[in-house]
């Protein structure tokens, strides 16, 4: 078993760090800080990948698909992270995450299940995964067994699979549609992905999720225009993007979004067209509540 490791830059160790136990703190700090600087070069390096999946999962939502992440540890935690943070974002149900050991494994880890491919398969066949979906599998090995049968469900039921790994020909990487290879090295800890691996694909996933729901309407221009006001503070910032998106003073935003029932891009299409409340839904409903078709 030791081999299929042995060769992975996310298992190998920095000689130049065998002693940082007797480091001092602010060595400490400063050398950590300098590896974390390196993630962002590598995130860089797999642009166009990076792009290529943006495009298929867009296409997906756009469809009526979903975007489901799956993964086990950190990398599952992750992509239930990123799942949960784009529904009040975005008003969305549509994206989705599955990890080894299910749910509770986000606080109580339960490392053993990653080894299990016949879990991450079954996980996908009980979301009804198919065709209009876009799944990303996520493993910094890219060699999860998990992952790997999830990521083998899924493009047998026709979804377009995603795989994001952080080592170079990662066995993930020939098994899924659009592969990502995001290499950013041995770790501080030796094999402790959590941290600059992690790093990483917490950055990839903000951009497959966010640019994605860019370019599916989900925003007016950098304006999160289908945020769910369900707190003072979401309340407080639904008001200046309404103000902001329709150059409006404050007391008219607040008052076009009482009428709007709270929905943001209602209230806007209320300012910018002099429509009421019902016929400014109504557009946007029939536009496909694309704010940029409706008040076009």
């Amino acid at each position: 078993m030791t081999e299929r490791f042995d060769q992975l830059v996310t298992e190998a160790v920095r000689p130049e760090l065998k002693e940082i136990d007797r480091a001092p703190t602010a060595d400490l700090v400063r050398l950590m800080n300098d590896e974390d600087a390196r993630v962002p070069a590598a995130v860089a390096a797999a642009a166009s990948s990076i792009a290529a999946a943006v495009d298929a999962v867009a296409e997906r939502l756009a469809r009526g698909g979903r975007l489901v992440y799956v993964g086990a540890g950190t990398a599952g935690r992750l992509g239930i992270l990123d799942a949960a943070e784009c529904g009040p974002t975005f008003d969305t149900d549509r994206v989705v995450a599955v990890m080894a050991g299910g749910t509770q494994a986000f606080a109580d880890a339960q490392e053993g299940a990653e080894d299990d491919a016949d879990a991450g398969a079954h996980d996908l066949e009980r979301l009804g995964v198919g065709p209009d979906d876009a799944v990303v599998a996520i493993s910094a090995s890219g060699r999860t067994p998990y992952v790997l049968g999830a990521a083998a469900h899924a493009r047998a039921r026709g979804a377009v699979v995603v795989g994001l790994a952080c080592n170079e020909e990662a066995p993930l990487s020939s098994a899924v549609d659009i592969p990502i290879e995001v290499v950013v090295g041995p770790e501080f800890i030796a094999g402790s992905t959590r941290l600059k691996a992690a790093t990483a694909q917490k950055l990839v996933l903000n951009m497959l999720s966010t640019i994605a729901m860019v370019k599916v309407g989900k925003t007016f221009g950098n304006l999160m225009v289908d945020v769910r006001a369900t707190n003072e503070k979401l309340r407080a910032r639904a008001v200046r993007i309404v103000a902001q998106a329709a150059d409006a003073a404050p007391a008219d935003a607040e008052a076009a979004l009482a009428a709007a029932d709270g929905d943001a891009k209602t209230a806007i299409v209320m300012l910018l067209s002099g429509l009421d409340a019902r016929d400014a839904r109504e557009r946007l409903e029939a536009c496909g509540r694309d704010l940029r078709r409706a008040l076009t």
